[in-house]
Formats: structure tokens, sequence, C-alpha cells
């Protein structure tokens, strides 16, 4: 088991808490609202910015920013290209949500070129991590059909590729920059039947990112912050909570989880 006293939980948390980093993200529709309440809770604070006209000058003064590609149009794909090369060009970290890639052409063909401007972080399931390296990967739309240690190899390959950190989201959460690998076991399997939990570890990476300057340390400790807050609920509610009382109890657990909660609960690999 890896040692929890390797990331310094405390000093990230109370770091995004004292200086309420601004998160901007092109999100999710179906999402906004939760990924936008996480990150409030967390302590971050959340841009909902889409249109072409303001995206690159929010990415170049932001904090971190996430390009989630789950609701996507033409004239999101053009904000989309443009933020992520605001926030090169600004030396903003950026993350990439590559939703269903692998499982539709158009949003593939746009995740691959928004490689391009070398993302900090990569987060997805198997299916997704799996299609973006080019390898074959079962996907049924935005769900994976393989478990995330398959797709180990591919987000390995990938980290590689494009100098970055790549998450791979399911039972055990992994996180690689090609040498490093960590897994993060916490999390229950109720969260998968609750929408938006995966863009919002995405959004939550964001907030990590803005604070920390390893992208690895950042990856960790979002997918260790999502597994205990999942946990924690799970462990207070019981067989009472289901997937509607889940997602206002885990911004509930967000919002008061510390740095100390997170170590003494975190399951690293």
């Amino acid at each position: 088991m890896a040692s929890s006293s390797s990331y310094q939980f405390g000093t990230a948390l109370r770091d995004i808490r004292a200086t309420a980093p601004l998160i901007h993200n092109i999100a999710n529709l179906v999402v906004t609202n939760v990924t936008a309440n996480a990150l409030l809770a967390l302590g971050a604070s959340p841009a909902m910015v889409e249109n072409a006209e303001e995206v690159a000058e929010i990415a170049a003064i932001a904090g971190a920013v996430v390009i989630n590609l789950g609701t996507i149009s033409s004239s999101w794909a053009a904000a989309m290209r443009l933020a992520a090369a605001s926030a090169q060009q600004a030396g903003t970290p950026w993350m990439l949500d590559p939703v269903a890639v692998g499982a539709l052409g158009y949003r593939t063909r746009l995740a691959v070129e928004l490689l391009e401007a070398h993302p900090a972080v990569i987060r997805g399931n198997a299916s997704e991590i799996m299609a973006l390296a080019g390898q074959s990967a079962g996907g049924k739309g935005v769900d994976s059909l393989a478990a995330s240690d398959a797709a180990i190899d591919a987000a390995k390959d990938l980290a590689h590729r494009y100098a970055t950190v790549v998450t791979v989201s399911g039972a055990i959460d992994y996180v690689t920059d090609g040498r490093r690998l960590a897994g993060i076991g916490n999390g229950h399997p109720i969260m998968s039947r609750v929408t938006g939990m995966g863009c919002t570890a995405s959004a939550l990476t964001g907030a990590y990112l803005a604070v920390l300057d390893d992208p690895f340390d950042a990856a960790v400790q979002a997918m260790a912050t999502m597994g205990v807050a999942g946990d924690i609920v799970m462990a207070n509610g019981g067989a009472k909570i289901g997937p509607g009382s889940f997602q206002t109890a885990f911004l509930d657990a967000l919002y008061h989880l510390d740095g100390a909660m997170i170590a003494a609960l975190v399951k690293l690999t």
C-alpha cells in the first residue's frame, strides 16, 4: 500500500479554501449545476463560460480550466479550441474529460486535436482512455465496458506521448504520469447511478491543479477526495441512501471534508 503521507492532503485542501481559485469550466450541460456546486462545496470558485467571445480571456486568468466533451456542438467545439490554446499560452493548467470518445467519431477527432494543446491531466473511464490512446475499446456511450485496470497500459502510453497525467476512473481509480502509478480504492457503486460523478471528478481535479504544482499529485488528491466523500456518505446513510439523496449528501460531505479525514480514510495502492 502507498502511504497517504506522500500527499499533502491538508495543505492542498486548505489552499483551495483559502484562495478560492477560479476554475473555468466548459462543462457538460447535463451536469453544469452539479459540478458548479461541487466546486463551491470544496471551496473553489466556478465559472461556467462557454461562448467563443469570452473563453480565451477567462482561460488566461483562471486558476485552471476544465474542458468536458459531454455535450458538444460546433460552436462549443470552437470555444474549446480557443480555451485550450489560451490556457496553453498563458501557462494555465487545463484538463480534458473525453466523454464518450471512441463511441462517436466527431468528439474523438476533437479530443485528439485538443491533445495538441497539452492538457495537464486527462480523466476518463477505461474505454475512453483506451480509445484516446488508439487502442480498441468497448464502450456504450458514456459508459465503459472495460475495467479500469485494463486501461493502465493505454494510460501510461498516453501520458508518455503527450507529457501529461492520465486518470482512469473505475472501481479502482488509477493515476499515472507514465512513470508513477497510484491506485485509489475509495468510492461506492452507487456513484455510477448518479449523473455527473465523473464530471465532478474532473472539476475537482481542476481545483487541485490550481493549487498544486504537480499534476500527478493534483489528480491523486482529487480522486481521493471524491472517493472518501462517497464513502462518508454511505457510512453515514447506509441503506437509506439512494441516488437522489446521495447527490445532496455528497455535496455536504465535500463541504465538511478536511485533509486529516482524507489522509485517514484514503485507500492508496
